[in-house]
């Protein structure tokens, strides 16, 4: 997603707005909706809805009531109340579609409950926000050496201003808990201003934070993905990876989100296949099982006394020597139920379906210096023949 202001420059790197998601279109944030109502007129006898989304700064956005003389599109600067003062947010959806949204983040759709927009913002509260803005990353920065120096074990990853610069809230994570009494204390005497901590996730720090995963595609968490499940290593071991945290963890120290993406794909597969800690058993002695294979619907297995020599079986002949040894009865052996699978050539797998051999297809072939040579003597023989003969004509 990116907003008019979105442009390329030079050399077609893009530009960017470099508003990290304040640009006026809301184009360039993940929370972004769209208003698919947009064009469509309400019945005669139905007033508008009264309430407005309003997104500030980390995505963070809220529900407020419109008062009546005030009217409001999206992309519109406003001042919303807060405590203490007001701040300065985005609106970002109108109509009845905030309705739905309330809905769907069960909040009661009352708009009396809820705080409400004072005015569209002035320049005067535009400047004031944009120079607390600025102010963020050098406080920041003064945080982090405060929280050093009184040797509190957290990490402050963020800061936000309110709109009229009377609060600020310090984002941080930490393992454990942390007394941050006395911080709250210098960060008032520092920065003379209202304090406020948050304490935040890992997984929510790296969609603030943002980067470029393994994949070598930017985090998910930062561009579309707003909800975290839970992530266990069972979703690993379904999926046939290896137990490494280095390549299964993400930029949050966490498990990456994506390993749920195809597990309920994995989950269905594996309906069709044995379990396998179940035993074959058989005459020539106890199989147990040492591979699977989900994508060709394969088993490797092994006598107890032979752990070296393993033999390849379809998912459905297994199923059957399991049904019979349920029954009571056994098997001669696994080697009776092995089936010759066909492996496709190289040709087969990469096939040519455009029916194009070469790139050099059009190009004129080279013709050596001999055969240029020889074309140009009967050239020239023949013209000596053509005058000879128009002379003896003559």
């Amino acid at each position: 997603m990116g907003c008019t202001s979105c442009a390329t420059g030079a050399d077609g790197q893009p530009k960017g707005c470099k508003n990290n998601g304040t640009c006026g279109s809301d184009g360039c944030n993940k929370l972004t909706v769209f208003d698919w109502l947009s064009n469509m007129s309400l019945p005669g006898d139905m007033k508008p809805f009264d309430g407005v989304e309003v997104r500030f700064k980390n995505g963070r956005k809220d529900f407020f009531k419109v008062p009546e003389e005030l009217s409001l599109s999206i992309s519109d600067t406003v001042a919303t109340e807060a405590s203490p003062g007001h701040d300065i947010g985005i609106v970002t959806l109108t109509g009845e579609l905030v309705r739905v949204q309330m809905k769907k983040k069960k909040v009661t759709p009352d708009t009396n409950t809820l705080p409400k927009i004072y005015r569209k913002a002035t320049q005067k509260d535009i400047d004031i926000w944009q120079k607390a803005r600025d102010r963020e990353a050098d406080v920041q920065k003064r945080s982090r050496e405060i929280a050093i120096r009184l040797g509190l074990k957290m990490k402050i990853s963020d800061i936000e201003f309110q709109g009229d610069a009377s609060k600020a809230i310090f984002y941080y994570t930490a393992e454990e808990r942390v007394d941050f009494r006395e911080l709250i204390k210098e960060f008032a005497r520092t920065f003379n201003t209202r304090i406020e901590m948050k304490q935040v996730g890992f997984r929510q720090e790296a969609a603030r934070l943002g980067g470029i995963g393994s994949c070598g595609r930017e985090l998910c968490c930062s561009t579309w993905l707003t909800d975290f499940r839970s992530v266990s290593t069972s979703a690993a071991r379904y999926q046939q990876l290896s137990l490494n945290p280095q390549k299964l963890a993400g930029q949050c120290g966490k498990l990456k989100c994506c390993l749920n993406y195809e597990l309920d794909t994995y989950l269905e597969a594996l309906k069709d296949f044995p379990k396998t800690d179940v035993k074959l058993q058989t005459e020539k002695g106890v199989a147990v099982c040492q591979k699977i294979d989900i994508f060709k619907g394969l088993l490797w297995y092994s006598y107890v006394k032979e752990g070296m020599n393993w033999h390849q079986l379809k998912a459905e002949k297994v199923n059957e020597i399991i049904a019979l040894n349920k029954k009571g009865k056994k098997v001669a052996s696994i080697e009776e139920y092995i089936e010759d699978v066909v492996t496709p050539s190289e040709k087969e797998l990469f096939s040519n379906v455009v029916g194009q051999d070469s790139l050099t297809r059009f190009d004129q072939p080279k013709r050596s210096k001999g055969k240029r040579r020889n074309k140009k003597r009967k050239n020239s023989n023949n013209t000596r023949n053509r005058n000879r003969n128009q002379k003896k004509n003559a």
